[in-house]
């Protein structure tokens, strides 16, 4: 089920503190619902798992790529939500170079979960993953969701056919 506000959830990042010094220079950070979406214009994108090859290959990308077009539309921030901890987010977007995008750890799928949008992928041993879709989100309210068809526990793969850049850069173009 997806509501007309987002969900208050807890999400629990890492964030750069350069005096830890070390490899592994992060602390934890914890971002309530209210401090990503309020007041803010924000285009999320939620994906089934990090390193996956839809995700890597289509989704990520698209958004990276097309973050100044969305910008240029007055989106505050494009965000990537995947029910993935805080040091895998921050892998992933490193080794695919995505600079632009903001990982976004839903690493308890709570977020994803109160959304309705947490589906089980055990039959490809990934767990409890979201839903594929991208959402319009202006000051916590919800204006528009592009959901993968098949909604499911199990699918044997979602592609992204409405949840891309593309369809989200149309909508915003036409609103």
């Amino acid at each position: 089920m997806i509501f007309d506000r987002v969900p208050d959830s807890i999400f629990y990042t890492r964030v750069r503190n350069e005096s830890l010094g070390g490899p592994n220079p992060f602390e934890w950070k914890e971002l309530t619902s209210n401090d990503v979406f309020s007041g803010r214009n924000i285009v999320l994108f939620a994906v089934p798992g990090a390193f996956t090859p839809a995700c890597s290959e289509t989704h990520l990308p698209g958004f990276d790529a097309a973050y100044d077009d969305f910008r240029a539309l007055g989106v505050d921030e494009v965000i990537c939500l995947s029910v993935n901890d805080a040091f895998v987010m921050f892998q992933w977007a490193k080794a695919s170079g995505a600079n632009k995008v903001f990982m976004l750890p839903d690493g308890n799928g709570d977020f994803s979960r109160k959304m309705g949008m947490l589906v089980e992928r055990k039959t490809t041993g990934m767990g409890m993953r979201s839903w594929r879709y991208s959402m319009h989100v202006i000051d916590g309210k919800i204006q528009k969701v592009f959901s993968e068809d098949g909604y499911g526990d199990n699918p044997t793969g979602v592609p992204v056919a409405v949840s891309d850049a593309g369809t989200m850069l149309g909508y915003l173009k036409s609103s």
